[in-house]
């Protein structure tokens, strides 16, 4: 009668992951609630990637929703989705702000020359398209980590105050902007179009 205990533990640790690994086998990884989602944006002082004498700022992203987008000349599937993402820009004023990092640079040894990752940068967006106002070089990764970000491309979609309300991992298709980053971006635009037309009005009220 005392061995009942010692069989039935290792039948109840193996039911316990039999069930992880069902969960995990049907679960979306993009689909997990990011540790940023509903804070501001980390802080931080970045150069602009083409122009290293203009810096960005946390505030340097406020008063329009934006979709900042972590994305590289060394990931395929950023190459993929840009041509969409520019035709977001240009069919609907979709604010797009690169955050970018290569993975071959060492800012301290000097791998590759900063001059290097701006012509192979120029190249793929003239070859597929530049969905991007402009775009933050996140020279050591810091920011990237910050974020959580594990790889290429990850999108965050920022309120007009700078608060993140969306992490998606994965690349953005048409699909995806139907069904999940589109109604978020609509609808926080249309927010921050009404606060400024109530802001409007009452100053002329003044």
């Amino acid at each position: 009668m005392k061995k009942a205990p010692l069989v039935v533990i290792p039948l109840v640790l193996f039911s316990m992951l039999v069930i992880f690994l069902f969960q995990g086998l049907f679960s979306d990884p993009r689909e997990l609630d990011s540790q940023v989602k509903g804070k501001p944006l980390p802080e931080f002082t970045l150069p602009d990637l083409m122009q290293p004498d203009t810096t960005y700022t946390p505030d340097s992203l406020k008063g329009e929703v934006t979709i900042v987008n972590v994305w590289g000349v060394w990931c395929v599937t950023c190459a993929v989705e840009m041509p969409y993402l520019t035709q977001l820009k240009n069919e609907l004023g979709v604010k797009f702000v690169g955050l970018y990092f290569d993975q071959d640079l060492d800012p301290d040894f000097g791998t590759k020359t900063l001059t290097r990752v701006q012509q192979e940068v120029t190249s793929m967006l003239r070859r597929y398209g530049n969905p991007y106002a402009f775009n933050i070089f996140d020279v050591y990764r810091d920011t990237s980590l910050d974020l959580g970000v594990t790889g290429a491309p990850e999108h965050f979609v920022l309120d007009a105050n700078g608060v993140i309300r969306m992490h998606h991992i994965g690349d953005i298709n048409e699909r995806v902007w139907q069904n999940k980053v589109g109604p978020l971006y609509q609808q926080l635009v249309a927010e921050a179009d009404g606060k400024k037309e109530a802001e409007s009005t009452k100053r002329v009220g003044e």
